[in-house]
């Protein structure tokens, strides 16, 4: 049985989605800061293990979502260049880049026709969004890809 909730309940839903995933982002952030030794280093390591499942049916989606998590802080620690828009596009290009690679990986792997729809959405806002800084920064546009369908998977 598929319960159906009212459009104004689907909403905080995607907003503690959203919370949580910058919550285990937060996590990755400061795991790659902190020194291995530290107190902070293993209660980080601890809240870790909410944001990925040891549950072998979701390795693939676990392991997909980390390496996005570990591309997109890598990309967001850039060299300052000296300009303020320049350095804040940078960033959030590779920050929306690892939305995007979030989203394909539920794509690929997830179940919920409710997510799944919402991370075709990420991915098509996410990729206008890098388009447009990439614009406003005078960059090459980013190749054509296809749209995310609701048919099949990624």
């Amino acid at each position: 049985m598929q319960m159906k909730f009212p459009r104004r309940l689907l909403r905080p839903g995607a907003l503690a989605l959203g919370a949580a995933a910058f919550a285990c982002a937060a996590a990755a952030f400061a795991a790659m800061h902190a020194p291995p030794e530290s107190t902070a280093a293993n209660a980080i390591s601890r809240f870790m293990d909410v944001c990925t499942s040891g549950d072998p049916a979701q390795a693939g989606f676990a392991a997909e979502n980390d390496a996005a998590m570990a591309r997109m802080m890598a990309g967001m620690s850039i060299k300052p260049s000296g300009s303020v828009d320049r350095d804040f596009a940078e960033m959030m290009i590779a920050h929306h880049q690892g939305a995007i690679d979030m989203a394909q990986a539920e794509l690929r792997h997830g179940a919920n026709e409710q997510l799944r729809r919402i991370a075709q959405e990420i991915i098509v806002e996410q990729q206008q969004e890098i388009a447009a800084m990439r614009l406003a920064l005078g960059q090459p546009l980013p190749p054509s890809v296809p749209a995310p369908t609701q048919t099949g998977r990624l």
